[in-house]
């Protein structure tokens, strides 16, 4: 059994804030954590126990059932992980800005549980197609001290299956849901792209403002007429207004400095309070287009959000930082190797991507964890039971 000096301490007070386990489970999870970290092959659930110095001293077995039969909740898990950010990193009162996307994770074979073909937004080549796990994936967007751009760091996945079950929209909205109940005392933010509308987004809680990208096939129309007193049913929504196109041809653009991407852009905006019957049916929202100062005609970008306050430019920059998700993404699978693991039961797909996922986010939390020397050298972990620890040899310098 890995004696717990092996795991640095600051990393396991860390673990133990979540306060999502039992005292058998933790070990584990904390063992497959540090693992996956120091990991230098291949993150799978065996390659995160040899990596952890356990391969010899607990069996494979303990560390697939941590994923396929432990009993613990993933999304308990991604709740108390936002609340451990948010109190390290966020003072109080300050909204939370929240991104939301999905991505595949390739898996092949059969018997892979929800593995299927299907759009794949990170693939090379003329054909965005692969076959895989899709998970949509909420993440608080964050600026780090240490760090020039913002940072997206997940706190809620969950598995999307094609043709089954719920939409990746009503998926996000619950979510979304979740989290805004979770942190009831703040307001949320919430950007995504333009796949990301529908009817399900009607039903977010009062404390949450969503700014998508909007379709440039949208119809728009003006707010409802007031009540005319005569009997029938009173006007849901005014005249047609058009398309995004048709609103920018008659739209009245001002100058505005936009801070995205690492820059300050100047560019040209319009304001435009209508309905978007389609997918929020009666609520108020703003279209706010952008033109940017090379282009004369038409529009560059067009979004379409809830958020009765806040300013075109400090839209558009919270727009931008959408990216940031993507940007842990590529880093999730390239640095930390998540979706490595071949597991292929319903409970452990579930459960391993949103593991990695939530082990990117967790060095952010604001403990630090610092490198110590371990009081028992973990070669002792990967020698068979019985066998005399080995005497240490002196340094050479």
């Amino acid at each position: 059994m890995l004696p717990d000096p092996t795991v640095p301490p600051s990393l396991m007070a860390l673990l133990e804030r979540l306060g999502t386990f039992t005292a058998p489970s933790l070990r584990t999870f904390a063992a497959l954590v540090t693992g996956l970290v120091a990991a230098t092959g291949k993150r799978t659930v065996t390659g995160m126990l040899t990596a952890a110095g356990l391969s010899r001293a607990w069996s494979h077995d303990r560390a697939h059932a941590f994923f396929s039969r432990a009993s613990w909740n993933v999304e308990v898990l991604g709740l108390a992980l936002s609340h451990l950010l948010v109190r390290s990193l966020l003072p109080d009162g300050l909204a939370l800005t929240v991104a939301v996307d999905d991505t595949l994770f390739k898996r092949s074979g059969k018997k892979v549980f929800a593995a299927a073909w299907q759009h794949d937004g990170a693939a090379k080549g003329p054909r965005p197609v692969g076959r895989g796990t899709c998970f949509v994936v909420v993440g608080l967007i964050v600026e780090l001290p240490f760090c020039s751009r913002p940072v997206c760091l997940p706190v809620m996945a969950r598995l999307w299956r094609p043709k089954q079950g719920q939409s990746k929209v009503e998926i996000a909205a619950s979510m979304i849901g979740l989290l805004a109940v979770c942190h009831h005392t703040r307001t949320l933010h919430v950007v995504a792209d333009a796949a990301y509308h529908g009817k399900a987004l009607r039903r977010l809680p009062g404390n949450v403002t969503f700014t998508t990208r909007l379709p440039a096939n949208a119809v728009l129309y003006d707010l409802a007429p007031p009540p005319t007193g005569r009997r029938g049913r009173p006007a849901l929504k005014g005249a047609r207004l058009g398309t995004p196109a048709q609103l920018a041809a008659t739209a009245t653009f001002t100058k505005a400095q936009v801070k995205r991407y690492g820059r300050t852009d100047t560019v040209h905006t319009a304001e435009i309070r209508c309905l978007w019957y389609g997918s929020f049916h009666t609520q108020t929202v703003r279209v706010i287009l952008l033109r940017d100062d090379t282009t004369d005609t038409g529009y560059d970008l067009a979004l379409v959000t809830t958020d009765q306050h806040s300013s075109p430019a400090a839209l558009i920059g919270r727009y931008a930082w959408r990216w940031s998700l993507k940007v842990t993404f590529a880093e999730a699978r390239d640095l930390l190797g998540v979706g490595q693991a071949r597991n292929r039961t319903e409970n452990a797909v579930n459960r391993t991507v949103p593991f990695g996922l939530y082990c990117t986010a967790s060095p952010c939390s604001g403990t630090p964890c610092t490198a110590t020397t371990p009081t028992t050298p973990p070669t002792g972990a990967r020698t068979p039971p019985g066998t005399p620890p080995r005497p240490n040899r002196p340094s050479p310098t």
